[in-house]
């Protein structure tokens, strides 16, 4: 399996690794410092070596930060870890909502007299530093760079990931690297900038055409680059990653400890994204860096004809997949299936797909209260028996050659509470309401998903994440720049692919989340359509059934239930020919019209 259900981090180790951590603080004369969940290239998933904030709090999130003090230690955390955080974390960390309660405002509370703070400065984004050193400007507090304090302490700490690159075909790609590297080239040479600076794992991928598996569930490679404004690319990464490979003659390759020097003798205006560009860069940069962004981000995000026809042909093969499991499912008895059973079932069925190259993120499988934990991951330790009356969120996705998918469902066991039944309904209203939606070009995700979320809100509900998130081309599942979020200010574009995935959680109860992906396509024109104003819309990807028994019927407008309609009926046309005869049974029950 790709999978495993041990336990990654405990409580009870919590306070022993920080009484370490706070004697180097002492022995430095530091009064803190701080612990992202990053590496030096700064994307958002990390190899097990860089997992200094899951080793030292227990907090597994995927985003979050410890401002590690020598009387107070927070753990900060966004609204979909604040569930999660109370049971990873031991009583000598004090979780803080974040960003709610920002470090720039915290730290002054914590240190009315002023202080030290130290951090490692690859760990940490060029643009975080200058904010977080304007903020703290009058409180005496200081900022100063050290190596890591973490790495000190953590005594048998996983080496850094040394795995094969392998070619991604041009014929999945859609563009050759050469053709890449030439395209953006030309936007440097028009901005006037001699050469961009690469960090971010997925760009580099994307840029060379190439896919490798230093971070689970993401397939990329650790490396930094250099693209001159010539269209030559010089890659920072180790030798023995890259064996046997031709990357082409306009590609050079370097070790990476040799890129900081590399950085220091470029001439010219050089860009940057300083989002991610890591501090340590930044300072050997100096005057010479502009904040241009990531060259690679909106073409990355714009997929081709190619990338979509793929991610559109791996969903149909996932989405048989899902319908072989939940056909699997639904024939069980409540109270004889756990979550992991569900885990285990799923992947083996995608793993029938010779096309499977590992799942997109570890499955959540949440059953009962487990499923309010918006991000959980079912363990040996919680692993919860699926009983009568419960809901289970299930959350998965596949990493196929031809695309990345990301779907959830939450499924009914034996027969729901009118609760539970009344919230999906209303998760499925704010999902069909995105899924229908036209708007004009030029809106961004902060402009519309506020519409996913307006039946939960005439109820008085919400939920602690966003909309949506964009998704890779057999890359990233979480992917920028595009967001449906209130704040993403990045234009929606044709060929853009992102999730739709309202839900609603009560803690110590129950959660709900319904998840498609979409694809940004040109609006067709309707006959009320004014000739000069450009829409776009949504084609869904993703293709399975949404539990019918968690719908209340009432509840639906007609164009609501006719959407649902619409799309059982094309999910059933699409998948069945794909299944067993049992599951194609089953499925079509599961979509017969409301």
């Amino acid at each position: 399996m790709y999978q495993t259900f041990d336990v990654t981090a405990r409580p009870e180790q919590g306070p022993d690794r920080l009484r370490a951590l706070r004697a180097e603080l002492t022995k430095e004369g530091y009064d803190g410092f701080l612990v992202p969940r990053a590496d030096a290239h700064q994307g958002e998933y990390v190899a097990a070596h860089d997992e200094r904030l899951s080793w030292l709090t227990g907090f597994t999130g995927s985003a979050g930060f410890c401002a590690a003090l020598t009387h107070v230690a927070g753990v900060f955390i966004d609204g979909r870890y604040r569930t999660q955080v109370k049971r990873q974390v031991a009583e000598v960390y004090t979780p803080v909502p974040w960003p709610d309660i920002t470090l720039g405002d915290w730290l002054p509370e914590q240190l009315p007299e002023g202080g030290t703070i130290a951090y490692d400065p690859w760990l940490h984004a060029a643009q975080e530093i200058r904010d977080l050193t304007e903020r703290l400007k009058g409180t005496g507090i200081t900022l100063v760079e050290t190596d890591n304090l973490v790495d000190r302490i953590w005594a048998d700490q996983p080496a850094p990931p040394m795995n094969p690159v392998t070619i991604h075909p041009e014929g999945y790609a859609g563009e050759s690297a050469a053709a890449k590297a030439e395209r953006l080239a030309k936007g440097l040479r028009e901005a006037g900038h001699a050469a961009a600076v690469l960090t971010l794992p997925d760009s580099l991928m994307w840029l060379l055409n190439i896919r490798g598996s230093d971070i689970p569930r993401n397939p990329v490679a650790h490396g930094f680059a250099i693209l001159r404004d010539d269209a030559r690319v010089e890659l920072f990464m180790a030798a023995e990653k890259l064996a046997g490979l031709n990357l082409g003659e306009t590609v050079t390759r370097h070790d990476p400890e040799s890129f900081l020097e590399a950085v220091a003798g470029l001439n010219g205006q050089i860009a940057v994204d300083e989002r991610s560009l890591p501090q340590a860069v930044a300072k050997v940069l100096g005057a010479r860096l502009v904040a241009a962004g990531d060259p690679c981000a909106l073409p990355k995000a714009r997929k081709n004809a190619a990338e979509i026809a793929g991610s559109a042909a791996a969903h149909l093969r996932d989405g048989a997949a899902v319908v072989e499991t939940l056909a699997w499912l639904d024939a069980q008895a409540p109270g004889t299936l756990t979550e992991i059973d569900v885990v285990k079932q799923l992947e083996a069925c995608r793993a029938a797909d010779p096309a499977l190259r590992d799942i997109s993120f570890e499955t959540i499988s949440g059953t009962g209260p487990n499923g309010a934990i918006m991000h959980y991951r079912v363990t040996e330790e919680t692993n919860a028996t699926l009983e009568e009356g419960h809901l289970l969120v299930l959350d998965s996705g596949g990493q196929y050659l031809d695309g990345t998918t990301d779907i959830t469902r939450t499924i009914a066991i034996g027969t729901p509470g009118t609760e539970e039944a009344e919230a999906f309904t209303r998760v499925l209203q704010g999902m069909i309401a995105i899924s229908r939606l036209r708007w004009p070009q030029g809106l961004a995700g902060r402009d519309i998903e506020a519409i996913g979320r307006a039946p939960l809100w005439l109820a008085g509900q919400d939920f602690n994440h966003g909309l949506g998130h964009g998704v890779g081309a057999y890359l990233s599942v979480h992917e920028g720049p595009q967001r449906l979020s209130r704040v993403s200010h990045v234009p929606l574009e044709v060929g853009m692919i992102l999730s739709n995935e309202p839900g609603y959680y009560r803690e110590g109860a129950f959660g709900i989340r319904i998840e498609n992906l979409l694809v940004v396509e040109t609006a067709p024109a309707l006959d009320t359509s004014d000739p000069d104003r450009k829409m776009l819309s949504w084609r869904t990807l993703t293709f399975a059934p949404i539990d019918r028994r968690l719908v209340v019927p009432g509840m639906l407008s007609t164009g609501e239930r006719d959407w649902l309609n619409s799309y059982h009926a094309e999910v059933y046309r699409i998948l069945a020919p794909r299944l067993s005869a049992s599951a194609a049974t089953w499925l079509g029950s599961a979509c017969a019209p409301i």
